[in-house]
């Protein structure tokens, strides 16, 4: 096998171990800014360094919302009640954790969110306004 061939295949083969995200831990005492949908959320984290902690954009972990920009507009009507329940869910709550903070896929940063001692992704599924996602291929259509 030559050299080019391996270095076309080593990838796929090592994709299962690079697949595993690394757990950077947890962050009590989140502060809510603003959210872009309902599984993308800026906070600031007190106590970090600006550059790491400042208006720093977190992914949802295990879930997926309609999309903003959808492609239909029952999803994109669906996208923002799913932004407004957060924005609602956070701005009055007393206590947001972030767990299990990991690079997630496209390098973002996710992390179960906990607000007031329940799971964020829980509330979204349970209202209708989430599905499960592990981060494959999106099999889900919002707009039917």
């Amino acid at each position: 096998m030559n050299k080019i061939m391996l270095l076309l295949i080593l990838p796929f083969l090592l994709y299962p171990a690079l697949s595993f995200a690394k757990s950077y831990g947890d962050y009590e005492g989140a502060v809510y800014i603003s959210n872009y949908d309902g599984d993308t959320i800026k906070f600031n984290l007190p106590g970090l360094h600006p550059l790491i902690g400042k208006k720093i954009s977190i992914r949802v972990n295990g879930i997926d919302t309609p999309e903003m920009r959808g492609k239909c507009e029952q999803e994109k009507y669906n996208a923002q009640q799913a932004k407004e329940m957060v924005a609602d869910i956070l701005k009055d709550a007393e206590q947001v954790d972030l767990k299990n903070m990991e690079r997630g896929k496209y390098f973002r940063i996710a992390a179960d969110v906990f607000v007031d001692g329940e799971n964020l992704a829980d509330m979204l599924i349970e209202a209708g306004m989430a599905i499960r996602y592990d981060g494959g291929k999106k099999t889900h259509s919002w707009c039917e």
